[in-house]
């Protein structure tokens, strides 16, 4: 199955990933509190205590701002990846 990938699609794909997992990170901490926020990830990091560099007061902007910093970054590895793969495909 030697089939390109389409490089905007999988960028889209990829970035979108990216915000569901920025966005759920995000409702961990609304809804949990800190305390329970840390346990969480640092469950999920395998132990590396997160305690440090957690903040519950963030502002809306800076939010805003780390989203669209996830899109563009998601949207770069994606389309990175399926390019490298495609370029693969032709070696």
């Amino acid at each position: 199955m030697n089939q390109s990938l389409d490089v905007g699609r999988f960028g889209f794909a990829f970035a979108g990933t990216g915000l569901l997992l920025y966005l759920g990170c995000t409702l961990v901490l609304v809804l949990v509190g800190r305390d329970s926020a840390i346990l969480f990830f640092n469950s999920i990091l395998h132990g590396i205590d997160v305690s440090t560099i957690i903040r519950m007061e963030m502002p809306m902007w800076e939010g805003i701002i780390g989203i669209v910093e996830t899109y563009i970054i998601g949207w770069l590895i994606g389309a990175s990846v399926a390019s490298i793969y495609n370029l693969s495909l032709k070696i």
